[in-house]
C-alpha cells in the first residue's frame, strides 16, 4: 500500500520544530516502542491530535483496556471498524483476566496468544490453516482472499479440504467445524494485520511526540489544520486541557505556522491570518533574522518591504494583534481616523515608503551618515482602547476565531452556577429528546427570512466555548424573541 497521510507532513513538521528548540534531530523510526510515558497518554485516552486513535469511542476503550504493548495497539486499530467492533469488550476482558481466553484447540495458541485468543488478522488465519490443515502458503492465501473479498463459492470449495486434512492430522471434527465456522464469521471483517501495524506504528510515533514534546507536537497539529478553523479551535481547546498557553500572532515572534517560543507556549502563525500572504510573512520574518526584533510600527515601516507587506497585510496584523506587544500603541490608534482623510497606519505606511525612498537615494549628511531626520514620524493619536468585545471580534474577523479570550469569559461564574450543557449538545440531537437544560451563548450573527407560505422565520446564530450553532425560530417564537437579534447580544437560552 502507498498511501498519502498529511499525519507524515505532521510529524516531520513537529521533529523541525524540535530541532529548532531544542537543537536535537529525532528519528521517529527509532522511538522506543515499550516507552512508558507513551502508553500511559494511551491509557489515559489522551490521544486527541494523534494518528487513528483520537476519537471518542477509540479513547473509551483505551482508557479500558490500559494497553501495556505494542500488540494492544494494533489490535485496537483492526477491531475498532464496524464489525469487528462487537468483539472489543471481550478483548478487553480477557487482557484483564476476566474473561477466560480459551482456544479451541491447543496448536492455535502460539497464534492467537497476543490477542487473546481472538481472531483479530486475516494472517492469523493463514497461519493456522497451515499448522492446523497442512494447506501450502499458496492455499492459504487463496483462503485470505476469499475471506478479503467474500467470495463465498471458494470459501464452501475450500471447508471438505480443510476438514478431511485437519482431521488426519488428528483433530476432532466438530472442533474443526466450529473454526470453519467462525471463520466464516470473520470473513466480514477479515484485517490485514501488516497494514493495522504500519498504521498503529504512525499512530505510535504521534503519541510518543504528543508525550515527550507536547507543545512543539500540537504547534504542529495547529499548523496542519490551519485552514480548517472548527479544528484549530477544538486543538486550542486541547492545549489547554494539556496546560499549554496558545499566544496570539506577534511580530517578533511568530512565523509562518504555529510554534514554540522559549517559554514553551505555542504561538500563533502568521500564516493563519487572512490577508498575510506567505511572500510578506518570508519579508519580515527575513528582516527580522537580519536585523533583530521590531522596536515599534514605525520601525515595522522602515524595515519591511512593503511591497510584499501591503496596507492589507499590516491592518490584518493589527487587527490580530500582531502588534500587541509595542508598548507605545494599542489596536484602536491604527484604525484612527486623521485630519485630511484616512487612517494612522495609512500614515505610518506612507512615512515609511518615504524613509525607504530616502534610504534608496542615498541620502547621506556631511560625516557619512543616513539622515534620519529628513523626515518626522507622524502623531500617534490619542484614543479610548478597544473594549474586549471589539478585540476579540477583530481577532475572529482576520482569523476566524478569538484568539486572546472568548466573549463569556466575563460570565464564567453566572455559567457555571446556572447552565446545564452547552451548544455542543445540539451535535446529536437524539441524546437530548425530551430533556431540559440551559446554556449561555453569544450571538454572532441573525438573519431574517420567509418561508414559502410567506411567514417570517429568524436565524439565530449563537456561539459559546464548545461550538457554533443555528437556531431555527419560528411562528410566536419568532416574534416573542426577535428582539434578541442582535449581533453581540449575551443570551441565556
Amino acid at each position: 500500500d502507498f498511501l498519502g497521510l498529511k499525519t507524515l507532513t505532521l510529524i516531520k513538521d513537529a521533529i523541525q520544530i524540535i530541532k529548532d528548540k531544542h537543537g536535537i534531530e529525532l528519528d521517529p523510526e527509532s522511538f522506543d516502542i515499550e516507552d512508558e510515558k507513551t502508553y500511559e497518554l494511551f491509557q489515559r485516552g489522551a490521544t486527541n491530535g494523534t494518528f487513528q486513535y483520537e476519537s471518542a469511542g477509540m479513547q473509551k476503550h483505551l482508557k479500558d483496556l490500559k494497553p501495556s504493548v505494542f500488540a494492544d495497539l494494533i489490535a485496537m486499530n483492526a477491531l475498532y471498524r464496524p464489525g469487528p467492533m462487537e468483539y472489543i469488550p471481550s478483548f478487553i476482558k480477557r487482557k484483564h483476566g476476566e474473561e477466560v481466553v480459551a482456544y479451541d484447540l491447543p496448536e492455535m495458541e502460539e497464534y492467537l496468544k497476543e490477542t487473546y485468543g481472538v481472531t483479530v488478522y486475516q494472517e492469523q488465519v493463514m497461519l493456522l490453516s497451515q499448522k492446523i490443515a497442512g494447506f501450502t502458503k499458496g492455499e492459504a492465501d487463496v483462503l485470505r482472499k476469499a475471506m478479503g473479498k467474500k467470495q463465498i463459492s471458494v470459501l464452501d470449495k475450500m471447508k471438505p479440504q480443510f476438514i478431511e486434512q485437519a482431521k488426519e492430522k488428528g483433530h476432532p471434527e466438530d472442533k474443526l467445524e466450529k473454526i470453519w465456522k467462525d471463520w466464516e464469521a470473520f470473513a466480514a471483517y477479515a484485517f490485514n494485520k501488516s497494514h493495522s501495524t504500519c498504521y498503529a506504528w504512525i499512530g505510535f510515533q504521534t503519541a510518543y511526540l504528543k508525550a515527550h514534546y507536547p507543545a512543539e507536537y500540537m504547534a504542529s497539529v495547529l499548523s496542519n489544520n490551519m485552514s480548517e478553523i472548527s479544528k484549530v479551535t477544538f486543538f486550542m481547546d486541547e492545549c489547554k486541557r494539556m496546560g499549554i498557553k496558545v499566544l496570539g500572532p506577534d511580530i517578533n515572534e511568530s512565523v509562518l505556522k504555529f510554534t514554540v517560543n522559549k517559554q514553551g507556549e505555542i504561538r500563533f502563525g502568521l500564516g493563519a491570518i487572512k490577508g498575510v500572504g506567505e511572500r510578506a510573512v518570508e519579508s519580515i520574518i527575513e528582516e527580522r533574522k537580519l536585523n533583530g526584533p521590531f522596536t515599534s510600527i514605525f520601525d515595522v515601516t522602515k524595515r519591511i518591504d512593503l511591497r510584499a507587506a501591503n496596507k492589507k497585510t499590516l491592518e490584518s496584523l493589527a487587527l490580530a494583534g500582531g502588534f500587541d506587544s509595542f508598548s507605545n500603541t494599542h489596536r484602536a490608534q491604527y484604525f484612527t481616523e486623521q485630519e485630511g482623510g484616512g487612517i494612522f497606519l495609512e500614515k505610518v505606511i506612507k512615512y515609511g515608503n518615504k524613509y525607504q525612498e530616502n534610504l534608496n537615494s542615498a541620502q547621506v549628511s556631511l560625516f557619512g551618515e543616513q539622515d534620519e531626520t529628513a523626515i518626522d514620524e507622524p502623531p500617534i493619536p490619542q484614543c479610548e482602547v478597544w473594549s474586549t468585545l471589539k478585540k476579540l471580534n477583530a481577532e475572529k474577523e482576520v482569523v476566524g476565531i478569538f484568539i486572546s479570550g472568548h466573549p463569556l469569559d466575563d460570565f464564567k461564574l453566572e455559567m457555571n452556577n446556572f447552565c446545564q450543557g452547552n451548544l455542543d449538545l445540539l451535535s446529536n440531537m437524539e441524546s437530548i429528546v425530551g430533556k431540559e437544560f440551559s446554556l449561555a451563548a453569544i450571538c454572532v450573527g441573525a438573519e431574517d427570512r420567509m418561508t414559502k407560505n410567506g411567514k417570517p422565520y429568524g436565524i439565530l446564530k449563537l456561539e459559546d466555548y464548545y461550538a457554533s450553532k443555528d437556531l431555527y425560530v419560528f411562528g410566536e417564537d419568532y416574534i416573542k424573541f426577535r428582539p434578541y437579534f442582535i449581533q453581540g447580544q449575551y443570551l441565556f437560552v
